[in-house]
């Protein structure tokens, strides 16, 4: 398995289908390029699956804290192996906000070191800085908790010193 990339390091482009509700509550899906948010800050919030008890938390919560993301200039990104069709009832489902994007074959898990067999991925979060590198990550060892929106917000305020 390869190594996650390492702070400093250019990220790797890639491209995933996904879908996001908007403010009329359309599952608006689309194909999404990492490439696409150059110039801004974007976290890439790997989880193993739709419904299950802790990613569900997760992903509520980074969807109830966006405003906190979008204050800094930052988008969410949910990533993990199910479909956009589970993406969609999910998000449905809890109300989430941010894009769901789908890794069904891992191959974005792969290039992030953090495909795992079993689970299909490690719980892990990576922020990328507007230049496309890597600013931080934490990938979960057991995936029982998750990191929070406060210490996500204080690793992308440091992105602005």
């Amino acid at each position: 398995m390869p190594a996650s990339p390492g702070p400093g390091r250019p990220v790797e482009n890639f491209t995933l289908p996904g879908g996001v509700l908007d403010g009329d509550d359309t599952f608006v899906r689309r194909e999404y390029r990492l490439d696409e948010r150059r110039g801004a800050p974007l976290v890439l919030a790997f989880y193993p699956g739709d419904d299950t008890s802790v990613c569900t938390r997760q992903l509520c919560s980074y969807s109830s804290g966006l405003e906190t993301f979008t204050e800094l200039g930052a988008e969410v990104w949910g990533i993990s192996p199910q479909d956009v069709d589970s993406h969609e009832a999910f998000a449905r489902r809890y109300g989430l906000r941010i894009p769901l994007l789908a890794d069904t074959d891992r191959t974005v898990a792969r290039a992030f070191g953090i495909a795992a067999p079993g689970i299909g991925l490690r719980r892990a979060v990576f922020l990328i800085a507007p230049d496309g590198t890597l600013h931080w990550k934490h990938v979960s060892l057991l995936g029982a908790t998750f990191q929070p929106v406060r210490t996500l917000a204080r690793e992308l305020a440091a992105l602005k010193v």
